[in-house]
């Protein structure tokens, strides 16, 4: 049997070869080279997908991480800071990653571009934050973009805005990988081209791909060179992610021969979190391991919050010598996320993708961080959006913090219904941003719009069911409430 599934094996990655080579055959100079590279990082892949069968871990061997891998911010806080932190932040570039669309807000192009707060975009945001620092301790931290095809041509057209900005920014552009049929387990391209039928044959592979696209753009030589020793990665869309100078100074502050090579930010667990990644001993290496890696059978035992208490925040700082190390002797070891999809024609595909994060075992002497909550701050729905608007938060130089005048830390938990999904429905249901100081809990259902300056304390809940319709009406306050039926206010 063995033998009959090598040379299965064998058979398909000679398809798979052969496919790729013709579809070579159809790019254009200089494309065709970056296509090369881009399909040799995918044979490696595909060739690993078609060695692994089954769950990449064995769950007995699973253990807490040993108490000192993972440190509490407050001991690192604690050190203090050095005179002369601009030496350290000179050693240092951010890098954001900004391969996403905003389709799942229902905006067309890159997520980066969508407004969130008094009409600054994330992308604005971190070009000000970093701004900011380069202007208080009159340093050169550098703003790296890992674009994707999908957002680079938008992304470049935007830059031009911050030619002026004391900030300098690089882009490059992460793989671009074709799709494969979950039958055939060949590519559904027809050519290398990305418009009409041909565009929901390419994927951008998941942030693991930094590696070797960084690599591959000549970047990672490029920062090396200028006297860069880290980088701090994490998503665009997390406003929480901000450069942390006790974090920095902590890593510039090892013995040489004890460098950390790579410190993932965790934070703590709550239920809204239970499909995060979080970080395991696993065969004397500390491990990120994500729900999709998880055998069936254990799945409620990971998204409990009391035997993993953490979750990764991907707010990552990265040596950039072990990173160029790893890669050019190809001992980069992350795990393949196989991600099933059917594409609008109803065709069964799948995307091989690898996470930033798993590349944490390759790393000498790696470690976690557990920062307060406040450092992961993602916008991912119109819920989030809402609350990122609200006076929950004030906004300083780029930087979202919670509002002094809100009593306790934590952040309400909102949950709006699918009438507010996209963007665009959002903002004409709200004619200005209700008060949200007090609020703990709020959800919304069904067909709703809040009038000017409501405020919202306690638990509340709006539900309008099929075919009603409520209007808060201005001024409204509303603290532990539950409001349903129908209320119409029109205009006379």
């Amino acid at each position: 049997m063995t033998e009959f599934q090598e040379k299965l094996r064998q058979q398909h990655e000679d398809s798979m070869h052969r496919e790729l080579e013709a579809l070579l055959g159809t790019a254009t100079e200089p494309d065709a080279q970056i296509s090369k590279k881009d399909f040799d990082g995918f044979k490696k892949l595909f060739h690993r997908f078609l060695q692994v069968k089954g769950p990449s871990v064995d769950w007995a061997k699973i253990s807490r991480p040993p108490e000192d891998s993972i440190q509490p911010y407050e001991k690192i806080k604690a050190k203090g800071l050095p005179d002369d932190i601009t030496a350290s932040l000179n050693k240092l570039a951010v890098v954001k990653l900004n391969g996403g669309l905003g389709t799942s807000m229902g905006c067309k192009g890159p997520k980066s571009l969508i407004s969130v707060r008094s009409e600054n975009t994330f992308l604005d945001l971190t070009v000000q934050q970093i701004e900011h620092l380069n202007k208080s301790f009159n340093a050169d931290v550098p703003l790296v973009l890992m674009n994707s095809f999908n957002t680079d041509e938008d992304t470049k057209k935007i830059l031009q805005k911050y030619k002026h900005h004391q900030v300098k920014i690089h882009t490059f552009n992460q793989s671009r990988y074709p799709r494969i049929n979950r039958e055939s387990l060949l590519p559904i391209a027809k050519h290398m081209g990305v418009s009409g039928d041909n565009a929901e044959a390419w994927y951008p592979p998941g942030h693991g791909d930094i590696y070797a696209s960084f690599h591959n753009s000549g970047l990672l030589d490029k920062l090396i060179a200028e006297g860069k020793e880290y980088i701090f990665v994490s998503n665009i869309d997390n406003l929480g992610a901000t450069v942390d100078l006790f974090i920095l100074h902590h890593l510039m502050s090892q013995p040489a021969e004890r460098r950390c090579e790579f410190v993932m930010e965790v934070t703590d667990k709550t239920r809204a979190d239970v499909k995060g990644g979080t970080l395991i001993q696993y065969e004397d290496h500390l491990r990120l391991l994500e729900i999709a890696q998880v055998p069936k059978a254990h799945v409620d035992e990971f998204k409990s919050v009391t035997k993993f208490k953490i979750f990764n925040t991907n707010n990552l700082w990265i040596s950039l010598l072990a990173m160029k190390r790893l890669q050019e002797n190809n001992t980069m070891d992350l795990e393949i996320i196989v991600n099933p999809k059917t594409l609008d024609g109803g065709l069964n595909v799948i995307q091989l993708e690898t996470a930033v994060g798993a590349a944490i075992k390759s790393f000498k002497n790696a470690m976690g961080v557990n920062v307060p909550r406040s450092r992961f701050l993602p916008v991912k729905t119109s819920s989030d959006l809402l609350l990122v608007m609200s006076n929950l938060y004030s906004l300083d130089a780029g930087s979202l913090t919670m509002s002094k005048r809100r009593e306790f830390p934590t952040t309400p938990h909102v949950k709006l219904g699918s009438s507010f999904t996209k963007v665009q429905d959002f903002l004409t249901r709200f004619e200005n941003i209700p008060d949200m100081l007090e609020l703990d809990h709020l959800t919304v259902s069904g067909d709703v719009t809040f009038g000017k300056n409501v405020s919202l304390k306690g638990t509340v809940i709006i539900i309008a069911n099929h075919g009603d319709r409520i209007d808060i009406p201005a001024g409204a306050m509303l603290e532990n409430k539950i409001v349903s039926g129908n209320l119409r206010i029109l205009d006379h």
